[in-house]
Formats: C-alpha cells, structure tokens, sequence
C-alpha cells in the first residue's frame, strides 16, 4: 500500500508539474467557453458525434474551427472539457467556435469505418466519402449554430491530416482556409504503411491492433490484450515474426481486417491506387498550408506531395508550404527547442505557432493583414 501510495503521489506530481510548465492557462476553455455535444446527420442518415466549444461572449460572430478525427474527441461529456482548443494557445485566447468530430466509424460516432477512404467524383445520392461527410457537417453547424460568421477552417495532423485535404475537395463555399499537417496521403508509396514499397512493420504492428479497439464492429472496446513484453525490437521481430503472415497465426488471429487487407495487397495495386488522394487536388478553393517535418518518420512524404499536387493542379492558388527541424508533429507541441541532443537555441514550434500558423488563418478567418513570410 506504501509503494502504491508513493506511486500515486509521483504521478500526481509529476501531472501537476506539467501542467505548471504549460504555456497557457489549463483553465481558460471552461472559464471562457460553453461545451455541447451532437449528433450530426449525414447525408445517408448515419450521425457523426461531434464536440463543439463555443465561446461565452456572444457579443459578436465567430469563426469555426474544425478537426475531425479518428483518434477520439475526448474528454466525452458536456461537462468536460480539453485543456487546450485548437492548434495553440493563440487561437483559444482570440475566440473560435472549435469543433472536434470523430469520423465515420470510430469511437462514439455511427458508420463503419474504412482505411483512407477514396475520395468520390461526382457524388450522387446518398453517395459519401470523407468529402462529403465535411460538407454535411460544415452545412449543418452553419444553420444551426448561432453567432458564427459564416466562416470555416479546418486542421489535422496525421490521418487527421488527410481529412483536411479532404475538406479542401469538399467544396463548402463557408471552407476559407484548410491546413493538412504531415497529412497521410499513399500509404504504399511513401507514407506509414510503406516506404517506397518497403512494408514498415514495426510502427504497423504496434498501431493496428490498437487502432482496431476503436473501431465500430463487434470487437471495439473488446480487443484481447497482446500481452507483449520486449525491449529490443529487433530481435524480437527477427526471432518472433519470421514472416509477416506469422502476425495473425501467433498474435492478431484475424481480428484486425486492414492487417488481412495489406497482405491481400502486396503490391501497388487498383486498391491502394484508389486511395492515392493526390489524383484529386483538382478546383481547390480554400487557401490551403501543408506543414511537416524533416524528421517525420512517418508522414514526411505526403507533406511535400499533397503540396506539390495542388501546385501544379491549381495554378495560381494560395498555397503554402512550411517545413522545419521537427519530428511527426513536433511543430504542434509547447517546447520544440532541440531534436535528439542538437539544440535550436529557440523554441521553434512556438515560433511557428505565433508568426506563420495563428496569422494565416486570422487573415482567411477574421480579415487580418496576411503575415510578412
């Protein structure tokens, strides 16, 4: 009971020395904003569970600002609350109606779920993908949200990433602005799953299996524990998955269908080609900023590719850019001063939050000047 006493006083300690160390007030989102929750239909009927932070102070209109996420909008309730809103500290001190969805088919929301859903032309119907599902959600927060000004930017990292370049293909007129961060783009030639072709392994085995428990079906929330114990990832996948069909004998057990679909897919096949979203960047109206790191491990390519592809399908088109000294999503974090053992001699990530990422979206939110870049 004394170790477990003394446990506890550690990471309560340790908890509150972080918060401490945080560059903003961890209560200003519940002083500052009111918390509601909905579930927002989609043109096929299926509803999307969505978090919104509005502001107290209704005394003027406000821009959305909208993440949508396979990673889980928690805290769930209307009564708790993210201690921070938004890509950084400036945003939730200006003022933003912040919404945070969880897509199709994860976690509180309806809907199955499908692996880098392939972006549909021409949609008729009831026809959807994660184009369309931005669109129903941007069309219903507009009618039924008061004190908006009829503006919309949207941000992701990651897979949250890929649903920002979806929503610039979605074309929703209120979508000013759109950044796509380490956005996952093709998964076979350059992005997590595969480098040029080169199936990784490591980061696959790990994230899968957990990704599976949050997906709608019969083992969400009930994925049997792996139980694994190793401190050398070489050998251990050297010594205990000869091959990579030996995954679902020994550990998945068929539980985990994207596992089952990349083995189907060995190749760079009509499936993966399908999911390439670089094909699409045609007519993008929303000013878009793509943002990545030169020591992503995991999204890097799809960064400078997704840029590159609305260049040149585009001309013309305000986009940009911005790549720094940071790891998968460093850029976002609180303190980006160093990487490994060589230090920046400034806190890079902050930098880039208040000089180039608030003033963009200002400027395309709420009419400021454009930034000096």
């Amino acid at each position: 009971m004394k170790k477990f006493t003394g446990l506890l006083f550690i990471f309560l300690f340790s908890s509150l020395t972080l918060l401490a160390q945080l560059p903003f007030d961890t209560s200003f989102a519940r002083t500052h904003y009111d918390k509601y929750e909905y579930m927002i239909p989609m043109r096929d009927g299926i509803k999307l569970f969505t978090a919104v932070y509005v502001p107290k102070d209704t005394s003027k209109d406000y821009p959305f600002m909208l993440n949508r996420t396979c990673y889980s909008v928690a805290p769930y309730g209307p009564d708790k609350y993210k201690l921070l809103l938004g890509p950084s500290p400036e945003f939730m001190k200006e003022g933003f109606i912040f919404v945070y969805q969880d897509v199709r088919g994860k976690h509180h929301s309806e809907g199955q779920w499908e692996e880098i859903t392939p972006f549909i032309v021409n949609k008729k119907g009831k026809e959807h993908d994660e184009a369309s599902d931005t669109y129903d959600t941007v069309d219903w927060l507009l009618k039924h949200l008061k004190h908006n000004n009829g503006k919309v930017g949207v941000w992701g990292i990651s897979y949250p990433g890929f649903f920002a370049t979806n929503a610039a293909l979605c074309g929703n007129p209120a979508i000013k602005v759109v950044s796509p961060q380490a956005p996952v783009t093709n998964w076979f030639l350059g992005d997590d799953t595969h480098h040029n072709g080169a199936f990784f392994i490591m980061d696959e085995f790990n994230f899968d299996y957990w990704f599976a428990n949050s997906t709608n079906g019969s083992t969400k929330n009930n994925m049997p524990s792996l139980d694994l114990k190793y401190s050398d990832n070489y050998n251990f996948f050297l010594n205990n998955i000869p091959t990579v069909t030996d995954v679902n004998k020994y550990y998945y057990h068929h539980l985990v269908r994207f596992w089952d679909t990349i083995l189907m897919h060995p190749n760079y096949d009509a499936w993966w080609k399908a999911r390439d979203i670089r094909r699409f960047m045609y007519h993008v109206k929303p000013a878009t900023m793509l943002v990545g790191g030169w020591y992503d491990a995991e999204d890097q390519w799809g960064t400078v590719q997704t840029y590159e592809s609305i260049e040149q399908k585009n001309p013309g088109h305000p986009n940009m850019l911005v790549m720094g000294p940071w790891y998968h999503g460093g850029w976002a974090s609180m303190n980006m001063d160093h990487l490994g053992d060589i230090p920046f001699g400034f806190n890079s990530s902050r930098w880039f939050q208040k000089n180039v990422e608030f003033p963009y979206f200002m400027h395309y939110l709420k009419g400021t000047p454009m930034p000096d870049l």
